[in-house]
């Protein structure tokens, strides 16, 4: 039977009895007209409920071990899956992004010739959350050259002891400039230290495993420590001939605020695997720090961070006697106004004159003898401009002078598009 067929009979009843017994109990009109009109109220209200229920899906029953299936609704609404929304269904497929990093460059380039226009580097990234115990992340990198995984691991991130565990292909957490991928960088280059004797563009870049903890410390300061093993390859830095040439990077992080709009961040590196010149270990320390400034009333308009590195190295080579160099940069960059940023960076490292880098400063011919020889020292410095249309895109442009052991100069302009597609994480702060 209808609802509203059992309302109206269950209301003429209540009208007919209340109509019945009023002689009887000797109630007032005026209370059975309150309570018809409350009733008709509620009868109306339900018939409301009746209908949005009509509108809406049955949910299938559930099944053991079946897989969610996929049904369309009444009314052109969008499809559910597994009683769900559709909007849940991206649930099994991760986030999806393509950034594309576009270079150009004039003038004289020196030893370490930069293209005139270069798709410098397409990376497309996976990231999605495995289950409540970790994620997944993938960068594949698409060059004119090739294809490369550039990093690729999983995170465990509810481990005991507040530890967070990492395996798969990554970026060392040596210093800096050595985890930051291209599109972050804050200049078009990598700094004259990074190229001389952290492995350039890729850097220390390996399959391993890394150990990170948030360690308890006083006067409101963060402290980080990561310690990670790799397998002990990265070019022109470690070579690893038998298994037990492993490769470690330790760093230490210290972050604290120094007002609501300024912040310090120092850090503490070492670096230790088998040398490719000879039969021992090379070994890098680094020193690192960053301060921001970040007004709360106008932090869309102005901004200040200035970093800087220091990296000492001793590389093993034969005779005996290793070789020491040094190298730093320091780095500033002022947004002065909502889309526009003005940076500056100056740099200052040494070489051995037959020590491989990234970019190749030497060719390969003319250091035929093995070993890193006496060292040679390179300076530059470089002013940029950059234009942000919006958070997907970049313009920037960069006049940069290098000069290479004291024997050539370099004066170059560059410039480069990047732009974003799709949803890409957050990197490290």
């Amino acid at each position: 039977m209808q609802l509203r067929t059992i309302a109206r009979v269950l209301l003429s009843g209540g009208i007919f009895g209340a109509g019945f017994a009023a002689p009887v109990m000797g109630q007032d009109v005026a209370e059975l007209l309150a309570r018809m009109k409350a009733m008709e109220a509620r009868i109306q209200s339900l018939e409301a409920e009746v209908q949005a229920l009509k509108g809406q899906p049955a949910a299938a029953p559930a099944q053991a071990n079946a897989p969610p299936t996929v049904a369309a609704t009444a009314g052109g609404q969008l499809p559910v899956y597994g009683g769900a929304a559709a909007a849940a269904s991206k649930v099994f497929n991760p986030d999806i992004s393509v950034i594309g990093d576009f270079v150009g460059a004039a003038g004289n380039p020196g030893p370490r010739s930069t293209p005139s226009l270069e798709m410098h580097e397409s990376e497309l990234g996976l990231q999605a959350i495995i289950d409540p115990y970790a994620r997944g992340d993938f960068f594949l990198t698409f060059g004119e050259h090739g294809v490369d995984l550039e990093e690729g691991y999983i995170t465990f991130t509810s481990l005991p002891g507040a530890l967070q565990l990492r395996a798969g292909k990554m970026r060392a957490a040596f210093g800096l400039v050595n985890t930051m991928h291209n599109h972050v960088l804050p200049w078009i280059d990598r700094p004259l230290v990074t190229q001389n004797l952290v492995a350039g563009e890729d850097g220390i870049n390996d399959a391993g495993l890394s150990l990170s903890r948030i360690i308890p410390a006083p006067g409101q300061i963060f402290l980080e420590g990561t310690a990670q093993l790799y397998r002990g390859d990265t070019e022109g830095l470690f070579q690893a001939t038998r298994r037990s040439d492993l490769s470690t990077v330790e760093h230490l992080r210290a972050y604290r605020d120094i007002s609501e709009s300024t912040n310090v961040s120092l850090g503490g590196s070492f670096a230790r695997g088998h040398s490719p010149f000879a039969d021992a270990n090379n070994q890098l320390y680094g020193i690192d720090a960053t301060i921001r400034w970040k007004p709360l009333r106008r932090a869309i308009y102005r901004s200040f961070v200035a970093r800087s590195e220091l990296v000492w190295t001793r590389l093993a080579q034969p005779p005996a006697r290793p070789a020491t160099p040094f190298g730093y940069y320091v780095a500033g960059d002022y947004q002065f106004g909502r889309r526009w940023f003005l940076g500056g960076r100056f740099d200052r490292s040494e070489r051995g004159v037959c020590q491989p880098t990234l970019p190749a400063t030497v060719p390969a011919a003319a250091c035929v003898a093995a070993g890193i020889g006496p060292l040679t020292r390179d300076t530059g410095g470089s002013v940029l401009l950059t234009y942000w249309p919006s958070e997907f895109s970049q313009i920037r442009g960069q006049l940069r002078r290098t000069e290479y052991g004291g024997s050539f100069t370099a004066n170059e302009f560059l410039f480069q598009f990047i732009f974003s597609l799709g949803a890409h994480g957050a990197h490290p702060f």
